[in-house]
């Protein structure tokens, strides 16, 4: 029986990479993004026939009917990958950024929930399952200029690690993905270099072995990994200085 596969922000980046990685292994694929446009130049390329849900994984709703659209025809996913996210750069101090602040955080963290929510009893009666969400290295120490892309990735790590606790014992799995640096149309705004960066494909197989591999937590690539690792034990007084100058992400979306 082909493995069944849900994947958000499927239209572009990662999620396009995704959605190739495991159409290539014949799974049959729930692919969810914004744009019906995107979605179906995405399936159009892939083998099999992927079924399809134009929604924002900021509406509950949505989310929702295309959830149990899926369920209905193919019944519970093997897998469901909230991926989809949104990354700019914010300050605080200004009054028209809390929009931007509103939408990264209503994106990369309730829209895991929502990716979620639809999928999580069906899976539980069938006792097996993946729950994976992708966060960022980024999640790891809060980046100036980029509170809310930060913020929102801190709470995504810690969101799914509560998820997880909540679902031991279940059947369920639940998996936190965090990749460092991805040459996507997210990053090419970008100006400052950006050590250790993976293509859209390269990073699709190293989250897939992630996920394969029943690893809680990963941090990809390894060096990233390494990084990371180094930034959470160094005191806040020394990241202060080293960062207070770093560069910063143009601000919007």
């Amino acid at each position: 029986m082909a493995l069944k596969v849900i994947i958000t922000g499927a239209s572009s980046g990662l999620g396009r990479a995704l959605a190739r990685h495991y159409a290539a292994l014949g799974a049959q694929l729930g692919l969810f993004a914004r744009r019906s446009d995107a979605l179906a130049d995405v399936a159009g390329g892939l083998a099999g026939t992927p079924a399809l849900c134009a929604a924002d994984v900021r509406d509950p709703a949505a989310m929702r009917a295309g959830g149990e659209d899926f369920v209905r025809r193919f019944g519970a996913p093997d897998l469901v990958i909230a991926n989809a996210g949104v990354s700019g750069g914010t300050l605080t101090e200004r009054a028209e950024d809390l929009d931007t602040i509103r939408a990264i955080f209503d994106t990369n963290v309730l829209g895991i929930a929502h990716t979620f929510q639809p999928f999580i009893a069906p899976m539980r009666k069938a006792g097996a399952g993946t729950l994976a969400g992708i966060s960022s290295v980024a999640g790891y120490r809060g980046l100036p200029g980029a509170g809310a892309y930060s913020g929102s990735k801190a709470a995504a790590i810690t969101y799914l690690e509560s998820l997880r606790v909540e679902l031991r014992g279940s059947g369920l799995r639940v998996v936190t993905v965090c990749p460092g640096y991805i040459a996507t149309a997210m990053t090419a705004r970008n100006p400052y270099r950006m050590p250790f960066l993976m293509d859209a494909e390269d990073a699709a197989r190293r989250t897939a072995r992630v996920i394969a591999s029943g690893r809680r937590c990963a941090v990809i690539p390894w060096q990233m990994a390494i990084v990371a690792r180094l930034l959470r034990i160094l005191p806040d007084a020394a990241y202060d200085a080293l960062f207070a100058r770093a560069p910063r992400k143009p601000r919007g979306l």
